[in-house]
């Protein structure tokens, strides 16, 4: 955790100079789209650990209010609360709770939607990195189409990673524990529902997903070519900020929904045959938690959700930008 802390703090007070002009021309690697697939691998994994918890909060607030298998609802509380719950009650370490898998998601993910972005970009809509105007409607597509592939494709470890961040409350429930680590997770998965199973709420995670990239991947883009043809900023940390900050406002606010259904749809428990007990679909959720809990459930956790999907995308996108600009590679 201190280590993470560290590159994103040194990234975000590093002068934003350009990089020295080597005296051998850069290798041809440095903006290709397997180097761009580490680097975004890499910046995920930093932004990852350090809004972890935030995550975690976010999940146990959306389980909230949902009625279990036995008619009763799991207790409400606040997201301070929670946090505090979580650290009194099950020990701090168990903030990262689930980490692991939320790293082998991003191997993935992260690397994927990113790739696909700048590949629809460059080989689909014929973008050069040197035109400073993309317009909004092809970056949304571009956003939409890389957020969904990417999120189909890493759901099954989505899957595990909400399953061992409920793992803690539980136990404490007095229930036995239905997974004692990543493997197992995905062991009991494919036992239960095979290869269907690991796609379980495949279908609401691939609409946030889509949501999430449009606010995210879009809205950086769009807001730092913006914010760099409408002033005289140069492209440094400043406007970094500035975009990233932005991004993870419309993110938050065009996901929450999403998650709330994907959250719920995943965590339910199955019967015999790898069906839910709660939720048969996405749609079923959408109704349930509407006639129970009212419009206002779709917003739970709306809060953590956007206090960390700010620092991550700030933390994200600072890190893959220094990291590009130290290789030499275009910027983004």
């Amino acid at each position: 955790m201190l280590f993470s802390g560290l590159v994103t703090l040194a990234v975000i007070i590093m002068p934003s100079v350009p990089p020295a002009k080597p005296d051998l021309p850069l290798p041809k690697y440095v903006d290709s789209l397997w180097c761009i697939y580490v680097v975004s691998v890499v910046a995920a994994w930093n932004a990852e650990f350090l809004t972890y918890p935030l995550d975690l909060i976010k999940t146990r607030l959306q389980i909230q209010g949902e009625l279990n298998k036995n008619g009763g609802k799991v207790p409400y509380r606040g997201m301070m609360a929670t946090a505090l719950g979580i650290t009194r009650e099950e020990g701090v370490h168990r903030l990262w709770q689930g980490v692991h898998a939320a790293f082998a998601r991003h191997m993935v993910y992260s690397g994927t939607r990113i790739m696909t972005y700048k590949a629809l970009k460059e080989k689909v809509f014929k973008q050069s990195s040197t035109d400073e105007y993309f317009p909004l409607w092809k970056s949304a597509l571009c956003g939409v189409s890389a957020g969904a592939l990417a999120q189909y494709i890493a759901s099954p470890a989505d899957l595990v990673k909400v399953q061992l961040q409920m793992e803690g409350r539980r136990r404490l429930m007095g229930f036995p524990p239905r997974v004692n680590g990543i493997f197992d997770a995905f062991n009991k998965v494919w036992m239960t529902g095979g290869v269907r199973g690991l796609w379980k709420g495949s279908v609401p995670n691939v609409q946030r997903a889509a949501l999430v990239n449009l606010g995210d991947l879009t809205t950086y883009d769009f807001a730092k070519r913006f914010i760099l043809r409408h002033t005289t900023l140069p492209d440094n940390h400043l406007v970094h900020v500035m975009a990233s900050c932005c991004a993870g406002f419309v993110a938050a606010s065009m996901g929450t929904p999403a998650d709330v259904i994907k959250t719920r749809v995943m965590n339910q428990p199955l019967d015999d045959r790898g069906r839910g007990l709660l939720y048969s679909s996405s749609i079923d959720c959408l109704k349930k938690t509407v006639h129970t809990e009212g419009l206002e459930a779709l917003y739970k956790g709306f809060v953590p959700i956007w206090m960390r999907m700010a620092p991550w995308s700030l933390s994200f996108w600072l890190t893959y930008e220094e990291v590009l600009r130290l290789m030499g590679a275009k910027s983004w």
